[in-house]
């Protein structure tokens, strides 16, 4: 996936901070907005996973900052429920200005609410997915504490969360107040996933259930389990992410209009690693991996490790060397199977190294070939192991790396309510 820095103006002139998650090497299936909780931010790690997990399925989404908040311009304590829709609006006009207007919008929390409410301003929305989305905007009452009279009596009162300090108005409690949600949800015209966890202490499961059944069909609803309210656990993110991405497609394509599979070109191979762990997503030339470390090593065992992948590389080239000879040959080969281990070992018989106690890298190989060959057949297949491709490349002459530096893309951290 790839990043893009952009910005836009809302209703008032003033300039949003966005990133724009684009597929690598890929035109994009659909394009989706995400709304991030109430005083998060677009680079919080929910909206950075979920975001990356839509990208890798063809599904460019713009994440941003909604008005007085993260990089984004305005005042914060001037906004109000009614002026997030209005910053979505806003940003799925530019969506459709400068690429496609979005046909998916997601929002965690309030956010959730609030891509709720827009979906009747955005005509193209085809889909809507929540995530720990209050029923009602104005259940963030409940977690204003004392402030709440405050607000109520001077009309403003300073609200903590987290490690931050805001200045909420009563404006902002009074438009929350004047949403319909049962109204809004009725005439949902999109299809709807609701994704909530049973363990949310912020907003309780039954406002999931509240959704719900307000909305009419076609809907769907994902537990998400232990996950807390701002999925804080990389996985659940992640597990959202690719869980959105994989029902919104039955609406963002449908399959009379899918088009046929067609031989995938050299578009280009990335990896994409989060400070937090090893876990790391690899794009490789339009296709999804995963690689990860051992829990042994400070990693999560989520997929497979770099040397892992590398003797799978071995692996697919001389089973695919030796299958390729055979069928030229005609010889009966029914298949290859090729077993593979690294590790490293003392260079006791190695001339050309520099200390006596160096080690090497040492990979063992088996080939097991079944189907009806003779001897002298088999022992040549043997033989034409050894012309594979990457064999080639890891055992002679020398493979040359050049590494430039790109721009960085930033990252946020998890604080927030709602």
């Amino acid at each position: 996936m790839s990043t893009t820095r952009i910005t836009f103006p809302n209703a008032r002139g003033e300039m949003l901070a966005a990133r724009l998650e684009l597929p690598d090497h890929d035109t994009p299936l659909a394009f989706a907005l995400f709304a991030h909780c109430f005083t998060c931010s677009k680079d919080f790690k929910a909206p950075v996973h979920i975001s990356r997990a839509l990208s890798g399925r063809r599904i460019a989404t713009l994440r941003f900052d909604f008005t007085g908040l993260g990089e984004s311009q305005g005042d914060f304590p001037s906004t109000s429920f009614s002026t997030n829709v209005s910053d979505l609006v806003a940003a799925a006009r530019y969506l459709e200005k400068e690429h496609q207007a979005p046909s998916l919008l997601v929002g965690h929390s309030l956010g959730g609410a609030a891509v709720l409410a827009a979906a009747a301003q955005i005509p193209t929305t085809k889909a809507v997915a929540t995530i720990a989305a209050p029923f009602r905007p104005s259940h963030i009452q409940e977690y204003l504490g004392d402030a709440l009279r405050e607000i109520e009596r001077n009309g403003e009162g300073q609200v903590t969360i987290g490690d931050r300090s805001f200045l909420v108005r009563k404006t902002l409690l009074d438009d929350l107040d004047a949403q319909e949600p049962a109204e809004i949800l009725g005439g949902l015209k999109a299809a709807l996933l609701v994704l909530h966890s049973p363990a949310d202490v912020i907003v309780a499961i039954g406002n999931a259930a509240d959704i719900y059944r307000s909305a009419p069909h076609p809907k769907s609803f994902i537990s998400l389990d232990s996950a807390d309210h701002l999925l804080s656990d990389n996985r659940d993110s992640r597990y959202a992410g690719e869980v959105i991405a994989a029902w919104a497609n039955r609406y963002l394509a449908p399959a009379e209009e899918a088009p046929e599979p067609e031989e995938v070109a050299d578009k280009g191979i990335s990896a994409r690693t989060a400070i937090a762990a090893f876990r790391t997503d690899l794009s490789v030339k339009g296709f999804r991996l995963l690689a990860d470390e051992p829990i042994g090593y400070g990693g999560g065992s989520e997929g497979p490790s770099p040397y892992d992948y590398l003797l799978a590389a071995l692996g697919a080239c001389t089973s695919m060397t030796i299958t390729m000879y055979a069928r030229q040959k005609g010889w009966p080969l029914e298949e290859a199977l090729v077993h593979l281990s690294h590790r490293k070992v003392h260079a006791q018989d190695c001339v050309d190294c520099a200390e006596k106690n160096s080690k090497i890298d040492l990979i063992e190989r088996g080939v097991e070939l079944k189907g009806e060959l003779d001897e002298a057949q088999r022992q040549r297949l043997l033989e034409i192991a050894e012309r594979c491709p990457v064999h080639r490349t890891l055992s002679e002459g020398v493979v040359r790396i050049e590494t430039t530096l790109r721009p960085e893309e930033g990252y946020g951290k998890n604080e927030g309510v709602m």
